[in-house]
């Protein structure tokens, strides 16, 4: 890897770790809505394959959520915003979502994770921007059924785009009637459940693999996870504070608004590789 090149994944490395951090105690997702696009970026500057490059950010970012996601979900429950017996309820369903999500993106060509990405950001980011939640809604009953298939729906789509939780869980979770707060609270953590066995698979999947960055452990890439890590741990409680002091309109303003910049800028890369 060229001098110019390191530097440049120096650079935006540290980018996305502050701005991934703050996003991911703001809007319980991880940062890697963020991480993603970033290293994918920044890894594309060495010439390697896109759909390689994919698959490495998204292994790399599933690394890094592991330690934001217990930053930012520690910051929400110390202001009692994470809700134990949903995460008790709704994790089983979505580590197996997990398992599932990660071993077809460790296999599938990079280029359905980047359109998976796309698509996904794209419908969050309508919903949330568009709709108007009732102000007097109350968590909804539904069967067991029911949280373990969004659970499993949740745990995969996140696993396949590098992501913590929050980009599909915040949604649903207000859709179904949970406060936003509690539901970005609830989603950090479960980044958790989601970046662990997600990075892990992805290390495993990609062990061998032809053409892959320097220092990297399958498609974990561990420069980038440590240049990362430290950063998003820390702003991630900068992103809570936030998160707890502004009106929830405005929280779903800025997490629509943001998911649909990003959706936009992967369909770019899509019709551009294409």
């Amino acid at each position: 890897m060229a001098p110019s090149t390191v530097v440049a994944l120096f650079a935006i490395a540290t980018g996305a770790g502050v701005f991934g951090g703050v996003l991911a105690g703001l809007l319980g997702v991880g940062g890697g809505i963020v991480i993603v696009p970033a290293l994918y970026f920044a890894l594309s500057l060495s010439g390697n394959d896109p759909a390689l490059t994919m698959q490495v950010a998204v292994g790399t970012s599933l690394a890094t959520i592991v330690f934001t996601s217990l930053s930012s979900g520690w910051g929400h429950y110390r202001r009692g915003a994470l809700d134990m017996a949903l995460l008790r309820r709704w994790a089983p369903a979505i580590l197996a979502g997990v398992i599932i999500g990660g071993l077809l993106g460790g296999l599938v060509s990079g280029y359905i994770l980047v359109a998976v990405f796309a698509c996904v950001a794209g419908l969050v980011a309508t919903d949330m921007i568009f709709r108007k939640p009732d102000s007097t809604a109350s968590p909804r009953s539904f069967s067991s059924g029911t949280w373990a298939a969004t659970g499993v729906l949740a745990g995969g789509v996140s696993a396949m785009m590098g992501i913590g939780g929050g980009t599909v869980c915040v949604p649903v979770l207000n859709f179904l009637g949970y406060d936003i707060r509690r539901a970005v609270g609830t989603s950090a953590a479960i980044g958790f459940v989601i970046g662990l066995p997600g990075a892990l698979i992805y290390a495993a999947t990609g062990l061998g693999q032809p053409g892959l960055p320097p220092y990297s452990l399958g498609y974990v890439n561990l420069v980038a996870a440590m240049l990362i890590i430290p950063l998003t741990a820390s702003f991630a409680h900068v992103g809570v504070r936030i998160a707890h002091s502004i009106p929830q309109r405005a929280l779903r303003l800025a997490f629509g608004l943001f998911l649909m910049l990003t959706s936009l800028r992967m369909f770019f890369d899509l019709v551009r590789a294409w």
